[in-house]
């Protein structure tokens, strides 16, 4: 087949339109910034472009999910690494007049990579240089920048005081701008809550590049932040956290079980037990195929030293077999990164990048009524035998405590009273050429598709923080409408969808800030 001339000049000439079109906005952008930055000179050093040597690097440093570090990848026109909120401020006014998208990263720990991946033309904003953090001991207070991870923020905490802390996650290399924006629980949430319970103030760019601290943002945008995720109502420069008291020695604890264990009635009865018991005890367990053998690890934290706890475990939960050769007492941060750094080093908390990456899915449940024993002894072993369960693993978060005192209003996180706990399945893989992650997705999706008769219903819900795009997505046109974005929303934020979507019509009109799910205007 041939082509004439006149064909293939129109060809050249649509390419070259497209090309055109995407290169013309990226220049006005980068003529925008320098007009609106007070020191062109400083922010030259902070804006990479396609062609920039530290491009690259810098795109691929905190890319937590391997899924879209890929060719085929939508990538930022531009990265920019403010250093001030000044530089935020010019990068969203010139986005905003040259039709360009944004995405935000802090730790780049979006399980589906909305804070980095955009289909349209976007710039990343990316957090990696605000980090400052300001310890008052004396108050129990902290301001933190939202670049900061949760490793960097408890080494400072924890060079200020050994007893003191603040009710974080367990992996280190979380950035604190998206997950206290969506939630954020962990080892100390059954008795302190989540990280948003213990947010007292903010600093906020919105729409129009102002800076908004609680007062001038109002109560309304202020709850919103709080748990409505990243990436809707505008970029949060840094937040002003609660410190909450630890006693200088906690303890830890492991028991390993296999079927021929009973591992399948001590999972029944663990999930009877563990919501009940006292805020100052989580215990969590992990399901896992460790040496090709199915096993079960039940694991925790106790805020207080080994006795007391293993009289409380042998009155609350006796089958468990818990004794004190079991138990660790220590530091609490030491007890939470026990064997995972080299020589048990806490310098490495410092260090963003410090982890073994993985290609991975993530979906989550909410438990309300206690699982059937058969689950635990016959369909969970099933999908663990097969090929894609020797990478996987469930873990188990046992809610109560301090979680069924506060109203699911309070915060847009709904997921309070009423649930038992939260079920996470994780199924990862090291990066390979040849790898067809299809066949661990298609596992994923039907292992969790037999759990619908078990977890919550109407809505089934989840964890905002654990982005999963299987629920639905937005339509790509900027004008989702609240009962399309429902299918998904109310997942994640129950009745407080509404609110969230009033206050986005208040703050972001015209949707600026926005993703593949992100809050609808009214």
């Amino acid at each position: 087949m041939e082509f004439t001339f006149p064909f293939v000049f129109a060809i050249f000439l649509v390419f070259s339109a497209a090309s055109t079109a995407v290169v013309q906005p990226q220049q006005q952008f980068l003529r925008c910034l320098t007009a609106q930055s007070n020191d062109s000179a400083s922010i030259s050093k902070l804006v990479h472009s396609r062609n920039s040597p530290s491009y690259s690097s810098i795109l691929e440093s905190s890319i937590q999910n391997l899924m879209f570090d890929t060719e085929a990848t939508p990538k930022p026109l531009i990265i920019v690494t403010p250093t001030r909120a000044s530089h935020i401020q010019a990068a969203v006014k010139c986005s905003k007049s040259n039709g360009l998208q944004i995405r935000t990263r802090s730790g780049g720990h979006d399980f589906e990579g909305l804070s980095y991946v955009s289909q349209a033309p976007f710039v990343l904003i990316d957090l990696v240089n605000l980090r400052s953090v300001d310890i008052d001991v004396e108050n129990r207070v902290a301001w933190v920048q939202t670049g900061l991870t949760v490793g960097e923020l408890y080494y400072k905490i924890y060079e200020k005081s050994k007893t003191l802390a603040f009710p974080a996650a367990s992996c280190h290399s979380v950035g604190l701008g998206g997950y206290i924006s969506g939630g954020g629980y962990g080892p100390f949430f059954r008795k302190y809550g989540l990280a948003v319970d213990n947010v007292i103030d903010a600093h906020v760019i919105d729409v129009n590049g102002r800076i908004l601290d609680r007062k001038s943002m109002g109560e309304d945008m202020f709850w919103a932040i709080r748990g409505g995720a990243g990436g809707n109502f505008g970029i949060v420069l840094d937040w002003k956290l609660k410190l909450v008291p630890v006693p200088p020695t906690v303890t830890f604890f492991a028991v390993k079980k296999t079927l021929e264990e009973n591992a399948a009635q001590l999972i029944h009865q663990w999930q009877l037990v563990s919501p009940k018991l006292p805020k100052d005890v989580i215990s969590v367990v992990r399901v896992a195929v460790v040496n090709q053998t199915y096993q079960v690890s039940f694991t925790g934290m106790f805020l207080g030293k080994s006795d007391e706890l293993v009289s409380l475990m042998q009155t609350s939960f006796p089958e468990l077999g818990l004794v004190k050769q079991l138990c660790l007492e220590t530091t609490w941060i030491q007890g939470l990164y026990r064997g995972q750094f080299p020589n048990d080093s806490l310098e490495y908390l410092l260090n963003r990048t410090w982890a073994e990456k993985e290609v991975f899915k993530v979906k989550s449940d909410y438990v309300q009524e206690p699982i059937p024993e058969s689950v635990f002894q016959q369909i969970w072993p099933k999908y663990f035998n097969e090929e894609e369960g020797k990478y996987a693993n469930l873990l188990l978060v046992p809610y109560g405590g301090i979680m069924d005192e506060i109203p699911d209003t309070q915060t847009p996180f709904p997921h309070r009273p009423g649930n038992l706990y939260k079920i996470v399945y994780y199924i990862g893989r090291k990066q390979d050429k040849n790898l067809d992650f299809q066949n661990y997705t298609s596992w994923m999706k039907r292992f969790y598709d037999e759990m619908t008769p078990y977890v919550s219903k109407n809505p089934r819900e989840v964890y905002a923080n654990y982005r999963d795009l299987d629920l639905g997505t937005n339509n790509g046109t900027g004008k989702t409408s609240f009962a399309e974005a429902s299918v998904w929303g109310l997942g994640y934020y129950k009745n407080n969808f509404k609110r969230l979507a009033q206050v986005k019509t208040l703050v972001d009109p015209e949707n600026f800030f926005r993703h593949e799910q992100s809050i609808p205007s009214l």
